[in-house]
């Protein structure tokens, strides 16, 4: 009896890590961007044309090193004429049919092909907690209509019993009490979708499994916190293998990235997400923002990553600000975006410079009106992007991602690899230099007074070409040249009334003059 009782312990104990490494092998499955080689960034071009997305991927985001996108809703929306045709009627679906003010299904597919075909992947922000709220507005951007009195989505089509009930709206103090409130009500007055349901998942399933059809690298889950885990693990497990005729390997997963807000003191963690798959980290770019901005000094990010709370780096997609924050939606306070030009890129620059996470960049479309949306005509259509000589954006679009001293850090990233933080240096204040490995050096003044340091760049002997004040032309530098010793050691100026608070050198700017 005894034998038998401890042979069934052993089995069962087995049993439950066989099961547990299983679900680990499942989450890290879905936490791989599937970059092509060598890329490791993806920017949200947010509100971008189909069209413009095909043509900024192969004049500009492939030639520079760019590893993503990631895209606005594909699926078709509610039109809001009331609001001017505010930004977030991209989030207020009215079916899952491809046709928006982005472009159409033959459009989309279009760029998705051509982008693959250039190395930039392709991630959809899929809205799939709900759909529309309730107005005055009945038709949609593909011509669809819906009987909100009755949750009635024909095209797709969802009735009442598709949505949780009773009904209920979620209210500020649910988030610190009831986890059941935020995920079975509704967010903003937008109808709920019940997850739980066969017919609703597979609707999702299905709209999901098209795009992967069409080549997407994968998603970004909107709103995941109000979706109860269990109903998304269903979602995942059940979404098709990547489209290998678009250069993914056999057998990869698309990679998610849920919208979980966690700043702590909630009902609901994110570590309730981390086991499905990554999660969007908005305390890394609150912290940073305040760093930046003096309100932390920088030499406290010596242990950046899970020392300050952070998920660890697998789990996470970083990002200083994003569609919502930048609009102080979301969470974090008072975030960087690129009204502070100069605080904003030297964020961005850390970011970039630094291992932990995954990162984000967002490319945006100038605002003063919060809820705004993109450049449009009299009839509603947006406004492409034109592109000037100097390679900036015109038109209304302010193109972060086209700023040299961002793109410049894309590149950076790319050369370092997976290389460790080395050799860190602070002033005691907010001036910080660190190595990554051999591969690149990095130094910062956020202070009020210069940076004239002798620092250890852990380089090889020779001239560099400072990628922020400048970049590499041929064989010289038209900025900041730095020289380094055979010791790897160089004299660092950086002044605080500078353009820019950042220096960068990598093993691939040597220049011979």
């Amino acid at each position: 009896m005894t034998v038998v009782v401890l042979r069934g312990v052993k089995y069962t104990r087995m049993f439950r890590l066989i099961l547990c490494l299983a679900a680990l092998t499942v989450a890290l499955a879905y936490k791989n961007p599937h970059y092509a080689s060598g890329r490791t960034t993806m920017v949200h071009l947010f509100e971008w044309k189909w069209d413009d997305i095909a043509a900024e991927c192969e004049r500009f985001l492939g030639p520079r090193g760019y590893g993503g996108i990631q895209i606005s809703p594909p699926n078709e929306n509610l039109i809001i004429w009331s609001h001017q045709r505010p930004w977030w009627e991209r989030y207020q679906p009215i079916s899952y049919r491809l046709i928006t003010r982005s472009g159409n299904e033959v459009q989309f597919a279009n760029m998705v092909r051509r982008c693959n075909d250039v190395g930039v992947r392709i991630y959809v922000d899929a809205i799939i907690n709900h759909m529309t709220g309730t107005w005055n507005e009945n038709t949609g951007t593909g011509g669809s209509t819906a009987n909100f009195g009755q949750w009635g989505y024909p095209a797709v089509p969802y009735g009442r019993n598709d949505f949780n009930f009773p009904h209920c709206v979620i209210s500020g103090s649910d988030y610190g009490c009831c986890p059941d409130r935020v995920r079975n009500c509704e967010l903003s007055g937008l109808k709920d979708l019940n997850q739980g349901t066969e017919y609703v998942r597979t609707q999702i399933v299905n709209y999901m499994n098209h795009l992967i059809s069409l080549g997407v690298a994968g998603f970004r889950i909107d709103a995941a916190k109000h979706m109860w885990p269990g109903d998304l693990r269903v979602i995942f497990d059940r979404l098709h293998n990547l489209n290998t005729a678009h250069g993914f390997p056999s057998g990869a997963r698309p990679y998610i990235y849920q919208e979980v807000i966690d700043l702590g003191g909630e009902a609901i963690s994110r570590d309730e997400y981390t086991p499905l798959a990554a999660v969007t980290e908005f305390k890394y770019g609150m912290e940073l923002s305040r760093a930046f901005q003096r309100n932390n000094q920088l030499r406290w990010l010596h242990n950046w990553g899970v020392g300050w709370g952070l998920l660890a780096s697998n789990d996470a997609l970083n990002f200083i600000d994003n569609h919502d924050n930048q609009r102080g939606h979301g969470a974090g306070g008072a975030i960087l975006t690129y009204k502070q030009a100069k605080q904003y890129k030297g964020a961005i620059a850390f970011m970039l410079a630094h291992p932990h996470g995954w990162p984000q960049l967002m490319s945006s479309f100038a605002f003063t009106n919060t809820e705004a949306g993109p450049p449009m005509d009299n009839s509603g259509n947006i406004i492409s992007p034109s592109i000037n000589s100097d390679n900036s954006c015109g038109n209304g679009w302010v193109c972060e991602h086209r700023w040299r001293q961002i793109y410049s850090m894309v590149a950076f990233r790319n050369r370092v690899g997976n290389t460790a933080v080395t050799n860190w240096w602070d002033n005691g204040s907010n001036q910080i230099a660190f190595c990554r490995g051999n591969q690149g050096f990095v130094a910062f003044n956020n202070d009020y007074w210069d940076l004239n340091q002798t620092l250890q760049t852990c380089l090889p002997a020779g001239n560099y070409c400072d990628v922020i004040s400048g970049e590499k032309s041929g064989s010289t530098c038209t900025g900041k040249r730095i020289t380094v010793g055979s010791d790897g050691r160089a004299s660092i100026s950086l002044g605080a009334n500078e353009y820019d608070m950042v220096v960068a050198i990598h093993a691939g700017t040597e220049s011979r003059l």
